[in-house]
C-alpha cells in the first residue's frame, strides 16, 4: 500500500510539473502586445498565457524587487532599467540558442551600453515621447518645442504621462541638459521649472494617454508615439509634434526575471514574438518602431514611411535614449514626489 500510494503521488508530482511548463507569466504595459499574437502563441504552443500589466517601469521594478524577481516569465522594461535590473540580480541570462529568430534584429539597436552583448535583454519595441496636439482645437504650427508647455495660456489643460524620467526629460532639454544627468545642480533647475509648469497639468496618464485625447478632455501635451498611431484611427486631427530640443527615446526589452518558473516557455515566446509576421503585427497595431529588421519590408508604403513610427534621422539625432542613470534615480524620485504631491 506505501509503495502504491508514493507511486501515485510522484505521479501526480510529475503531473503537476508538466502542468507548470505550460503556462507563462507575462508582466507588461497594457496593450502592447495584440491579443490575436498572444493566441496564436498559445494555439500553436498549448502554453496558457497569464498577462498582467503594469502603469509604469517604477511600478513594475518595486514588484520585481519585492518579489526578488519570482513570479513572472516575461517582462518588458525600457533600457535604462534593463541596466539596473540586471546589475541587482533581478534577471537571468538568456539562452541564445533557443533563440533561432535572434538573425532578424538589426544590429542598430543590439549591444548597447545598457546590456553587452545583449546577455540579459531582446529588444521588442522602440520610439517617442513628444507632443501630441488636437490639430482641430490647436493650430500644430504654434507647437514646436518643449518650452510650449509653459506657457501660461494652458492652465489645467495639459496631460503628461506619469513617468518621472519623461517628464524631468522635458524640464532638463528645455534647459540644454542630457535627458540622463546625473549632476545634482541639473536636476534641481530641472525641477524648479517643472514646479512651474504643475499649474498647467490637468492630468498625469499612465495608460493610455490618447484616451483624454479621444474623450476630448485635453488637446495638448506629452504622448508616445505609438498612441498617436492609435488615436489617429479614430480622429485623424491628433497630431505628433517632435520638439526641437529633441523628443525622449526609449527601447523597451523582453527579459526573464531570476525567479520565472517557465524559463524555457519564456525564450519560446520571446522567440515566437521575434518572427516577421509577428513583428509586423505589432508595428501595424500598436504604431511603435520594430527592431527587427526582417519586418519593415513586410510592412505597407504608408507605414514604412510614416515618421511617427519611423523618425529621420534628423529627429533622433536631436533626441535622446535614456540610459540607466545609477544613485541619481533617488534624487529624481525625490523630486518626482514632491511634484505629485505639491509639497
Amino acid at each position: 500500500m506505501k509503495s502504491t500510494s508514493l507511486f501515485a503521488t510522484l505521479l501526480l508530482l510529475t503531473a503537476s510539473a508538466l502542468h507548470a511548463e505550460e503556462k507563462l507569466v507575462v508582466y507588461n504595459w497594457a496593450e502592447y502586445i495584440p491579443e490575436a499574437a498572444l493566441e496564436e502563441f498559445e494555439k500553436e504552443t498549448g502554453i496558457k498565457v497569464e498577462y498582467s500589466t503594469y502603469e509604469n517601469n517604477e511600478v513594475m521594478y518595486s514588484k520585481l524587487k519585492l518579489q526578488k524577481g519570482v513570479g513572472y516569465d516575461i517582462v518588458v522594461p525600457s533600457s535604462y532599467l534593463v541596466a539596473k535590473m540586471s546589475h541587482e540580480g533581478l534577471l537571468q541570462e538568456l539562452d541564445k540558442t533557443k533563440l533561432t529568430n535572434l538573425k532578424n534584429l538589426s544590429a542598430d539597436l543590439l549591444d548597447k551600453p545598457y546590456d553587452p552583448g545583449n546577455k540579459y535583454s531582446i529588444p521588442y519595441l522602440w520610439g517617442s515621447t513628444g507632443i501630441g496636439v488636437n490639430g482641430k482645437e490647436i493650430d500644430s504650427s504654434t507647437i514646436t518645442s518643449w518650452a510650449d508647455l509653459w506657457d501660461e495660456k494652458w492652465k489645467g489643460k495639459l496631460l503628461l504621462t506619469d513617468d518621472v524620467r519623461e517628464v524631468f526629460h522635458m524640464a532638463l532639454k528645455k534647459n540644454g541638459f542630457s535627458t540622463n544627468s546625473t549632476n545634482p545642480d541639473e536636476i534641481k533647475i530641472a525641477y524648479e521649472d517643472l514646479q512651474k509648469l504643475m499649474p498647467n497639468v490637468l492630468v498625469f496618464n499612465a495608460d493610455a494617454p490618447r484616451e483624454p485625447f479621444l474623450a476630448g478632455d485635453v488637446n495638448l501635451g506629452m504622448i508616445w508615439s505609438g498612441e498617436v498611431k492609435m488615436a489617429q484611427q479614430e480622429n485623424p486631427d491628433i497630431e505628433y509634434i517632435f520638439p526641437k530640443e529633441g523628443a525622449g527615446f526609449w527601447v523597451d526589452s523582453f527579459v526573464i526575471p531570476a525567479g520565472a518558473s517557465n524559463v524555457d516557455n519564456a525564450h519560446k515566446f520571446i522567440d515566437y514574438m521575434l518572427r516577421p509576421e509577428v513583428g509586423q503585427q505589432v508595428v501595424e497595431e500598436l504604431g511603435y518602431s520594430t527592431p527587427n529588421a526582417a519586418v519593415k519590408e513586410l510592412l505597407d508604403e504608408d507605414t514604412r514611411n510614416n515618421p511617427v513610427i519611423f523618425p529621420s534621422a534628423a529627429d533622433v539625432a536631436k533626441g535622446e535614449f535614456q540610459n540607466d542613470i545609477g544613485d541619481a534615480m533617488k534624487l529624481y524620485d525625490g523630486y518626482w514626489e514632491k511634484l505629485k504631491t505639491g509639497k
